[in-house]
């Protein structure tokens, strides 16, 4: 039976939305049901969290033709990917073959604003991964940009050569890779390490460069489990993914994240129940990171405006 933990639990109440929670966990299994299975088949990306020796969480991505994630069992999922090299996630999966690694994942499907986090133990499996799941959530489409995708084609397209950039703070063209985003991705992990990857949307500017070192974003109404805030208050290590739609570029952030409770704070921004302060400590950008291509959005009809 699905339970929260402590700091999940400790975000709930601090919320008041503690009965609501506790209808939501019934959005939390250990199996794959057939139809989310199907669903699965039909992606040509998953987007994946965890945490390196270090203690530092990375946010990342793996892609493929649609087949390449497969749940031949209800209670496993299997990737036929692995990180190229540059990728933060590609020594934490590198040592699965040693010991699982446990992996934090939401698959989402941009064109129909459908998604599903999936969180397990990974083990190196031949070219790819297999995942022994321990959690299986619903998630609801709110906040989510409609999208459609293709693959470069490598007779027409031009290639970009990956190429990896690291620094400790983020560049001025960083800054505005971040302040015209409308969604990326943050992997957190619980006080006893297991991982987690989920989905922040919003118009773009929703999220606040404070500084070259220090972002801002609203934390917007959602389903009141508060996983993600819930592991951040027990394990403020963070990582952020901002995919390149158009690119294929990916801008890697880790650093440490916290909840700020001042309604003050909140009150600033249209929508935003709470805000979330991102530190930045190290950045890795990859270009030609992804051979995946997606269309210009349609943003969501949640989406709050921004000031």
């Amino acid at each position: 039976m699905a339970t929260y933990h402590t700091g999940e639990i400790a975000v709930q109440d601090r919320a008041e939305l503690s009965e609501q929670a506790r209808f939501s966990l019934g959005g939390i299994g250990s199996a794959v049901p057939e139809v989310a299975a199907a669903f699965l088949t039909e992606q040509p990306a998953i987007f994946v969290g965890g945490q390196d020796a270090a203690g530092r969480v990375w946010a990342s991505q793996l892609t493929g033709p649609p087949g390449f994630l497969q749940a031949p069992t209800p209670h496993m999922l299997t990737i036929n990917a692995l990180p190229e090299p540059g990728d933060p996630l590609t020594d934490i999966l590198a040592a699965a073959s040693g010991r699982p690694a446990r992996l934090g994942m939401i698959a989402l499907e941009p064109a129909t604003r459908r998604r599903m986090r999936i969180n397990g133990r990974a083990v190196a499996a031949g070219s790819g991964l297999r995942v022994d799941l321990d959690q299986v959530i619903a998630n609801c489409p709110k906040y989510l940009q409609k999208r459609t995708y293709r693959f470069l084609d490598p007779d027409t397209d031009s290639m970009v050569l990956r190429e990896v950039c690291e620094s400790a703070s983020l560049s001025p063209a960083q800054q505005q890779t971040v302040r015209e985003a409308d969604t990326f991705f943050i992997a957190s992990t619980s006080d006893s390490g297991d991982a987690d990857a989920s989905h922040r949307g919003g118009n773009p500017g929703f999220v606040e460069v404070v500084s070259p070192r220090l972002l801002r974003w609203p934390d917007y109404v959602g389903n009141a489990m508060f996983l993600t805030l819930g592991n951040l208050l027990v394990h403020p290590a963070a990582g952020l993914l901002f995919p390149g739609w158009e690119t294929g570029s990916a801008l890697h952030l880790t650093g440490t994240a916290r909840t700020v409770w001042d309604p003050a704070v909140a009150s600033a921004t249209p929508g935003a129940q709470r805000v979330v302060e991102f530190a930045v400590e190290s950045v890795r950008e990859v270009l030609g990171s992804s051979p995946l291509r997606w269309s210009t959005p349609a943003y969501s009809r949640f989406n709050p405006p921004v000031r």
